[in-house]
């Protein structure tokens, strides 16, 4: 079966205070545009099943192709950012150094998966293996985040650093999965589609 993982659109800044849950913002207006240019793109890839985060953004960008394809969008919890818990997001195009975020993970690496980088690539991985085995012999949309697809990566490609991949807002990466185990990666962030949405991190 091929999996077509693609990283969610821009989102909205959110900053919560503590105790007033989680940030999960929407899209903005140009993640939409994002989202509604992906769906264009992938409308004519004889796509079986759109499967979501349940987080909002990733939703969010998954729901114009699924409208246009005429299924609905299978929410799963598993492929959740690995940061889903935080009270703050912000975009990686509006962080400097001196983001608490930032500062997290230069004192602690392990900080961007709220501690626990062995779960969180247990969590995806046995995400995607139950994809692969619910769908058998079907293209199935992903729609999901940066460090769920770069830790993916990096577990098929026996990287050590995940951030030695850094998707960019709807960059798709193209999958082929066997139900004997085997993963074959046919490329990774395909953007041509958003090339004219998408702004560069300045750091």
């Amino acid at each position: 079966m091929d999996l077509l993982i693609v990283r969610h659109a821009r989102p909205e800044r959110e900053e919560k205070q503590e105790g007033y849950g989680p940030a999960d913002p929407l899209l903005s207006e140009v993640g939409q545009r994002q989202a509604e240019a992906v769906a264009d793109f992938l409308e004519g890839e004889q796509i079986d099943q759109v499967v979501s985060s349940s987080m909002k953004r990733a939703y969010g960008t998954a729901i114009p192709l699924a409208r246009r394809l005429g299924v609905e969008v299978i929410e799963r919890d598993d492929l959740r950012e690995s940061d889903q818990n935080s009270s703050v997001y912000i975009p990686v195009e509006e962080m400097t150094f001196d983001t608490p975020a930032v500062q997290a993970y230069i004192n602690d690496p392990s900080a961007i998966f709220e501690g626990d980088y062995d779960g969180f690539r247990q969590r995806v991985l046995q995400a995607f293996d139950e994809i692969v085995r619910d769908f058998p012999s079907q293209r199935v949309a992903v729609f999901c985040h940066g460090m769920v697809i770069s830790v993916y990566l990096q577990v098929l490609w026996g990287l050590r650093n995940p951030l030695d991949i850094r998707p960019d807002y709807t960059g798709i990466t193209r999958v082929e999965a066997s139900s004997t185990g085997l993963r074959t990666v046919r490329s990774i962030n395909e953007t041509g589609h958003v090339r004219h949405l998408i702004e560069r991190s300045k750091f």
